[in-house]
């Protein structure tokens, strides 16, 4: 197979993982009302349970002893929670077909991710712009109330009062039969949609600068008759916002409802929101801001402030982590969420409130931020960095803090309040870190050579010299990544487990078998394997494992790299009664496209059906051979007795692009094979 790589990388639809809790607690075999039990024998039984099924529900089953299906606990105790997996950033299983349909007619498409923890919400675009979720009846003689940001575990941010006839045809009519509403909010509570925010939060002021705003939610409508689907206006409805949601005071009397105009990309002022009573319920009463607006056409519209303690934050992408001058990286997407801190918890962030990527140049980039010179913690920030797919690391925070790595000086540092992702707990990503965006003083020495810089200080950041403080993330130089459904130690041959899902499902043979990847680019890039059972009817759509391998310049040929990926061989699976041709997607990271398909591999396939649908031109996607095709087809298949000397050869060839050869250097030139 052969890929090319442009330098950068453009997503048409991409999942959105929820944020990783700090603690993770799954019980499945027991109660946990049994966490109470205080008697002297306590028994769990569930061994009977499959791996796969463990797996799914991500279960976290008691060690049984021997061959025994029941266990025994002591003391009414539980036995402690193994800890939570790696988390894994979502990727997209299943990507939505292209169909034609003719207008006005209905189409569906779909589409899975997975990842770790499983995401669990999916957000889709078209052309950029977020689609709103399936229509909602509304009787139109009625009033209505939609909540606006309403989930299961959190209060709405508020909601949108529509008075008995207030739709409106575009004649000035009022209608009064079914109306197809359709709503889409923004809630800034939800990590996951910081991505989805205009990234521009400004408005023009009566001076003509413009100002950022920090947001409280977003929201879209769209109304439309039940039966012939013409869109609706609709004259003043009533929009009331919970006050209860307003963590900073301040921001309560300078609350304002804004509408997005298309054509100028900026915000405009739809009117302010004031204080009303209000009730939820006999038990609980709140109070609302509320605001007064008028749908004439279709925009969106924003519960915001406008912020006038803006902030530059200057951050570095580098190769590695020796952090060379020279070894800067350019063209990574450095983004920077505000956050706005719970009170007395400013590590615990509540909430994003803006949302901003710069492309790093020779010099870094800088980011606007929200920030406060009286109380430090008063704004927060959550930033990453990404090239080309690729997320680079942050410099650690714990076991302590080291200024020289981290790239700013004591105490500067300290008021920052420095953290990468993985501070508190070492199973979560080192992609990003958090800090307290405080403002500098310019009466503080310490304070005045970044990273933070003055709303007014724009061109000191951008020209700011290397050795000023900033912030750093870098590379990380990672060969390869395995993962098995079914766990097992290469190195130890008891560890096997008989399982449809085992990656070897004989212990007694061990077949390995790589194909080799062509990609031209001007750096490496991670390839991946994903390996699902593809014939099988027990394992059919089954994850087997991952594969991922970094790939490997060849020095011959200018930007041009090739990789020898790993995948699950076809064949019969552990109980040796029926072969399953798995299904192997070969995924490079980035932007890349495929471009070719090696011609004898092609026609192999075609002869040996079922052909697996390989039209998604970002991967390739087969049903692999189950016989052991050699070189001149970019397959390279090895049995061993030892699963690692297995590997070992059978990279060496696929490295030498031959049969019976092996080398370390790579030769990625498929056209000679």
């Amino acid at each position: 197979m052969a890929a090319r790589c442009p330098p950068f990388q453009h997503l048409l639809l991409k999942p959105h993982g929820s944020a990783v809790s700090d603690t993770v607690s799954r019980v499945f075999l027991y109660s946990s009302c049994a966490r109470r039990f205080l008697g002297r024998q306590h028994f769990v039984a569930g061994r009977f349970l499959p791996y796969d099924v463990q797996k799914k529900f991500e279960l976290n089953p008691p060690e049984y002893p021997g061959t025994e299906c029941v266990v025994a606990l002591t003391g009414g105790s539980l036995p402690p929670l193994p800890p939570s997996a790696p988390a894994e950033k979502p990727y997209m299983v299943l990507h939505p077909k292209a169909k034609v349909r003719v207008a006005g007619q209905e189409v569906t498409f779909c589409c899975k991710a997975s990842g770790t923890p499983v995401p669990k919400k999916y957000y889709w675009y078209h052309n950029g712009t977020l689609l709103e979720r399936k229509p909602v009846d509304l009787d139109g003689s009625q009033s209505n109330a939609i909540p606006l940001g309403e989930a299961s575990d959190r209060e709405p941010v508020g909601e949108l009062i529509l008075p008995a006839g207030a739709f409106l045809r575009p004649s000035g009519e009022v209608f009064r039969g079914t109306v197809k509403a359709s709503v889409t909010f923004l809630d800034p509570r939800d990590m996951a949609m910081a991505s989805a925010a205009s990234s521009d939060l400004s408005f023009a002021n009566a001076e003509g600068e413009i100002v950022p705003l920090r947001t409280y939610g977003m929201f879209a409508v769209d109304f439309r008759e039940g039966e012939s689907g013409a869109a609706l206006q609709t004259g003043p409805v009533e929009v009331r916002m919970d006050a209860g949601q307003v963590q900073m005071l301040e921001h309560l009397q300078k609350m304002k409802l804004w509408s997005l105009n298309p054509e100028t990309g900026l915000w405009e002022e739809e009117g302010d929101l004031h204080p009303a009573g209000g009730s939820r319920g006999k038990r609980e009463e709140r109070t609302f801001l509320v605001g007064n607006l008028e749908i004439r056409e279709r925009r969106l519209f924003n519960l915001d402030v406008p912020e006038d303690r803006r902030c530059f934050v200057k951050v570095r992408a580098y190769s590695n982590e020796k952090f060379n001058p020279y070894e800067q990286l350019e063209g990574v997407v450095i983004s920077l969420i505000n956050l706005e801190p719970q009170p007395g918890y400013p590590a615990n962030p509540r909430a994003w409130g803006r949302f901003d990527s710069v492309v790093t140049g020779p010099n870094g980039a800088c980011l606007p931020a929200f920030c406060d010179s009286q109380r430090p913690d008063a704004y927060s920030a959550y930033v990453t960095a990404t090239l080309g797919g690729e997320e680079l690391e942050a410099v650690a925070s714990s076991p302590k803090l080291n200024p020289n790595a981290i790239g700013v000086s004591q105490p500067y540092l300290g008021k920052l309040g420095y953290r990468r992702s993985d501070h508190d707990d070492p199973n979560l990503k080192k992609t990003a870190f958090q800090i307290n965006v405080a403002k500098p003083d310019p009466n503080n020495v310490d304070e005045t050579n970044g990273p933070i810089y003055p709303y007014r200080s724009l061109e000191e950041c951008e020209k700011a010299p290397v050795s000023a403080n900033h912030l750093r993330f870098y590379r990380v130089e990672v060969d390869k990544y395995e993962y098995n459904v079914v766990p097992f130690k290469e190195s130890d041959l008891t560890s096997w487990t008989g399982d449809y899902l085992s990656w070897w499902p004989n212990p007694q043979e061990f077949r390995a078998c790589f194909i080799k990847v062509q990609i031209e680019g001007p750096q490496e890039y991670m390839v991946r394997s994903r390996n699902v059972g593809g014939s099988h009817p027990r394992t059919r759509g089954q994850l087997y494992g991952l594969r991922d391998t970094r790939s490997v310049r060849d020095m011959l040929l200018e930007n041009t790299s090739g990789a020898c990926v790993e995948f699950k061989c076809s064949g019969m699976l552990f109980d040796q009664s029926l072969v399953d041709r798995t299904l192997v997607s070969i995924i490079p990271q980035g932007s890349c496209h495929r471009t070719a398909v090696n011609s004898l591999l092609r026609e192999y396939l075609s002869r040996h059906p079922p052909v697996a649908e390989s039209n998604h031109t970002a991967a390739f996607t087969m049903l692999a051979p189950v016989d052991p095709l050699g070189h001149n087809y970019g397959i390279y298949t090895v049995t061993d007795q030892n699963p690692r000397l297995a590997k070992e050869i059978a990279i060496g060839r696929c490295f030498d692009g031959t049969s019976d050869g092996f080398s370390r250097e790579m030769k990625a030139d498929m056209s000679k094979i």
